[in-house]
This record gives structure tokens, sequence and C-alpha cells, in this order.
């Protein structure tokens, strides 16, 4: 399967090996990444997959593009990639002792067929949303200290790695174990198998 990974995430690529894929190229996408007022969780996460795709779609015409995007959520409210230590520790005291929800979204660009003489139509984009739930135990203000030294929380949203440190934070995961790291493996294979 030929593709563009329109992302640098080590993690994204790590999954991707795990089921034998190797993208071609890989072209991150920079797009802002705020959330619009008043925009949900779900809504917010396909439009990052969808907008990153068509960047980097644009800039790889003729080629299929693999984008995702990885939202944390508690309640109606988005948790991203904290900007500091004072952030990851407000996100992880938020995520103590609560269910949320992880949502993933994946989009593959997939280039329309060419005309004869003419360059191919623009790609179409197939988007995948996947939600998983986790349950984290009460977490008492020392482990909370003892994350935030470990430095894992950088770039990941909410704050934390389930495939880290942070795996002793979670009582109960359901759904996709690969959609909280940070890219749900099943629906990523089926888009990709899908586009042939």
């Amino acid at each position: 399967m030929t593709f563009v990974l329109a992302s640098a995430s080590p993690r994204r690529l790590e999954l991707l090996a795990q089921i034998g894929l190797t993208p071609d190229r890989v072209v991150p996408a920079d797009i802002d990444e705020a959330p619009r007022r008043a925009e949900l969780p779900t809504a917010y996460a396909e439009r990052m997959a969808r907008e990153k795709c068509a960047q980097i779609g644009r800039q790889c015409s003729g080629e299929r593009v693999l984008a995702a995007d990885t939202a944390v959520a508690a309640g109606r409210r988005i948790l991203g990639k904290p900007a500091d230590a004072a952030a990851a520790r407000r996100c992880l005291g938020l995520l103590s002792g609560r269910r949320h929800r992880v949502i993933g979204a994946v989009a593959l660009a997939i280039p329309g067929p060419a005309a004869s003489g003419r360059a191919a139509d623009p790609a179409r984009i197939a988007v995948r949303v996947v939600q998983s739930t986790v349950t984290f135990k009460r977490l008492h203000p020392d482990e909370i200290d003892r994350y935030i030294e470990s430095g894992e929380w950088r770039d990941k949203a909410g704050g934390y790695a389930i495939q880290g440190r942070a795996a002793i934070f979670v009582r109960r995961l359901s759904g996709s174990y690969s959609n909280v790291v940070g890219l749900p493996l099943f629906e990523t294979w089926t888009l990709l198998e899908g586009a042939g």
C-alpha cells in the first residue's frame, strides 16, 4: 500500500509499523489546531484530520494521503497538548478519578481518476471517527508530580501517554487501545485496504 503520512508523530509511525505498513513519505501538516468556539470534541477531531489531509493532499497531488488527529475530552471540554507542566498538571487533575473520551479521526485522501490529457481530479477524503473511553483511578498529588517530572506528558493530548508510565492510572479502557495511543489501527487498515 503506497501512501503519504501527514503527521510528524513518531507514535503513529510505530503503530503503522506494528501492522506492517510504512509510508512512502512523511510530510507533516502545519495547520492551526485551536478548537473553534463551542466546537465539540468529535467535530474537532474530524475537522483536524480532514484539514491535515486536505493540506498535504494539495501538496502531494495524485498520491494517497493519510492523516489523523486525537482529541481527549472531559465532557464537552477538549484537552489538547499541554503547553507547560502547570497545564499538564491541570489536565491530570481533571482526569483523576473520572472517565474521559479519546476521539480519534483518520482521514485518507484518495486521488480521483485522471481524464485524458489532464491532471487527476481533486482527491476525495474518506474519514473514520473512533471513540474510546478511559477511566482513571483517583490520582494522588505525588503521583501527578512524579508523572510531570518524567516529562512524558509533553506533546500528548490530555497530558498523558497510555503506552507509557500513565498505564498505571488506567482502571478501565473500553474501545480501541491503539486509538488512545494515537491511531486507530483497524479503521486505518480498512481505509487503506478499501482504497486499493
